[in-house]
């Protein structure tokens, strides 16, 4: 009997000895590991997790990265496949996260980290519920770290952006906001990640390639500094050829801010490479590029490309809407009306962008073909080009209501676009009138549009007046965005 209690004792003491053993060590080859994975280099970086798990199995940061890679490969790519394999192993690694030393920084910001990527990944496949418990739970772990080590800066890179995120979630996921213990601050938020961005500590010079990833877009649509977020990425630390992620992010931000030159040279110059993850997000964004600027068969090419290759469900319909134009901008009523019966069939409706298309294919109307061509130019930065289009032509010159507030608002944006705020406000206005009770997007944005005019201006007051009168709008497309943006912009003038 005795021989038995000390064989169990003896037992009990390998396992908890075992456990205790479990570290959080960025060593050398971690670290090398760490910068591929955030260059999207994924084929070297796990050649070396692989040698630093055979030598330092208890080491739980190579397991850490390990999560790093999957987060990205399901959230850039949005594999139904990959996520059926991969997605259980972040629930595994969470549990791994909590057998290490309780001593180290890392114990519960690995375990927040983990829970903020599975949670963006849950959004991507539609778990909306349990990506809110998942922001809510890494909120906490950051908060807690944050007490515990005040001075390990990288806690403030994901308690910002979750800090400035918090407060601008839109009516349509209000649910989020209703999670006990969550409190926002754009202002607060944004000053966190920005010290820590463009800090000198040895832990903001490490983590800088996934500083500026998180940094520009936040800068870009929360805080609405849309100049200083695209300049960001054109400073010298940022590596636009053999940092993928770097490149992706610069030629998302690119393209929104409507400088199709860059985003193509972006695009075109990347280091091209079997090292690195093959991303369908590089024809997308050309396929964008094209259409811009009506360059209608390149960008058929690429959309199509981008279609055969994604295996995910956001913009597909969004996609097969702008190929359906493209056939429509040729005159090819056929192929446009082909491409139009799989906006109503394939993908989903989960963003703004695939519920806009499905709504417009399933109403069986064709654009009207002016408008759309100056719409394209517009939004691809040829605004001169699309003002020649529009020039000489009045709301009389277009039929129906929606045709009539359509064209006002485009020439507004053009103005705006152009630098003409005077006149960009006087279209808006006349926007706002025409479509503020119809479900088309055009009255809220222009009164989006009208807030960051008197924002810019340093007229916080009236632009709080046109943001809250952007959200008071209902049932019109793009309505949770657009929410999103005006929160956010209220909460810039108001200094929270």
């Amino acid at each position: 009997m005795k021989k038995l209690v000390l064989i169990l004792y003896g037992l009990l003491f390998f396992c908890l000895g075992s456990s205790a053993q479990k570290y959080f060590d960025f060593n050398t080859p971690s670290q090398l590991a760490y910068q591929d994975i955030t260059k999207l280099k994924f084929k070297p970086a796990v050649l070396v997790l692989e040698k630093a798990m055979e030598q330092n199995p208890n080491n739980l940061i190579p397991v850490l990265l390990y999560n790093y890679i999957d987060f990205f490969t399901l959230f850039l790519n949005e594999d139904p496949a990959e996520y059926k394999r991969l997605f259980p192993l972040f629930e595994e690694r969470i549990e791994q996260m909590q057998m290490g030393v309780k001593s180290s920084p890392f114990f519960l910001y690995s375990q927040a980290v983990i829970r903020i990527q599975r949670g963006c990944v849950s959004i991507k496949f539609g778990r909306f519920w349990d990506a809110g418990w998942d922001f809510r739970k890494a909120y906490h772990l950051l908060n807690q770290n944050k007490q515990r080590f005040p001075s390990f800066t990288p806690n403030d890179l994901m308690y910002g952006a979750l800090e400035a995120t918090i407060g601008t979630v839109p009516k349509g996921y209000k649910w989020l906001t209703s999670l006990l213990g969550m409190k926002g601050s754009v202002t607060e938020g944004m000053k966190r990640i920005r010290n820590f961005t463009t800090g000198t500590d040895s832990w903001a010079k490490f983590f800088f390639n996934e500083a500026s990833f998180i940094y520009p877009y936040l800068l870009y649509f929360v805080e609405n500094k849309k100049e200083a977020a695209l300049a960001f990425t054109q400073q010298k630390k940022i590596d636009l050829v053999y940092n993928h992620l770097q490149a992706y992010m610069a030629a998302n931000l690119a393209l929104n801010e409507k400088n199709i030159e860059l985003t193509k040279s972006i695009i075109t110059n990347r280091h091209k490479s079997t090292d690195y993850l093959k991303l369908g997000a590089w024809d997308f964004q050309m396929g964008y590029a094209k259409l811009y600027h009506l360059e209608t068969e390149e960008a058929i090419k690429y959309f199509e490309k981008f279609i055969s290759e994604f295996k995910g469900q956001f913009y597909v319909k969004d996609v097969y809407q702008k190929i359906s134009w493209c056939y429509y901008l040729q005159g090819n009523i056929k192929e446009a009306e082909d491409a139009r019966r799989k906006v109503i069939s394939l993908g989903s409706t989960e963003s703004d962008a695939d519920k806009k298309a499905f709504k417009d294919s399933k109403s069986q109307h064709w654009p009207n073909l002016l408008l759309l061509k100056a719409r394209l130019l517009n939004d691809g930065g040829y605004h001169q080009e699309a003002l020649r289009l529009l020039a000489g032509k009045t709301d009389s010159n277009f039929t129906s209501p929606a045709e009539k507030l359509e064209f006002t608002y485009r020439v507004a944006r053009i103005y705006d676009d152009l630098n003409r705020k005077e006149d960009a406000i006087k279209f808006y206005l006349i926007a706002i009138r025409l479509g503020e009770k119809r479900n088309e997007y055009y009255a809220a944005r222009a009164a989006l549009q009208i807030a960051q005019i008197y924002e810019a201006g340093a007229q916080p007051l009236l632009a709080i007046q046109y943001y809250q009168q952007c959200i008071a709008m209902e049932d019109h497309e793009y309505k949770n965005s657009l929410d999103q943006r005006a929160k956010a912009g209220i909460a810039r003038c108001k200094g929270e």
